[in-house]
């Protein structure tokens, strides 16, 4: 019998509360976990359902830590891979509130998207 690994499943572990909860903490193991996340492709989507549900959080909280956003965004904006680049700008871009455009502002401070993908 032969058998076939699927190449980009998702894996059930960690779980977008999971990433989310990581998220919010924001400690240095959270960062170093986050980091192995976005290092295995087959993980990516795990890693932004976390961010989604994570922003969505911060956007119903009562009180806005817009600079927690920013630096979050400016950290994963640095942090992340080209692969990942393109769509944590579309999820910065894919809400008007304030927590969106806090992490947004941060992600563009970082630049990863025209590391990325410079220029002609």
């Amino acid at each position: 019998m032969i058998r076939t690994v699927p190449s980009m499943t998702t894996l059930p572990f960690p779980d977008r509360e999971a990433v989310a909860d990581r998220l919010t903490a924001f400690t240095e193991a959270d960062r170093s976990f986050l980091l192995l996340l976005m290092e295995n492709a087959a993980q990516d989507e795990n890693l932004l359902d976390g961010l989604l549900l994570w922003l969505d959080q911060a956007s119903g909280a009562r009180i806005l830590n817009s600079l927690k956003l920013g630096r979050t965004g400016e950290w994963i904006g640095a942090s992340a891979p080209a692969r990942l680049q393109i769509r944590l700008a579309e999820i910065a871009r894919s809400s008007q509130h304030p927590a969106y455009r806090a992490f947004r502002e941060g992600l563009d401070k970082a630049g990863g998207l025209d590391k990325a993908f410079p220029g002609a």
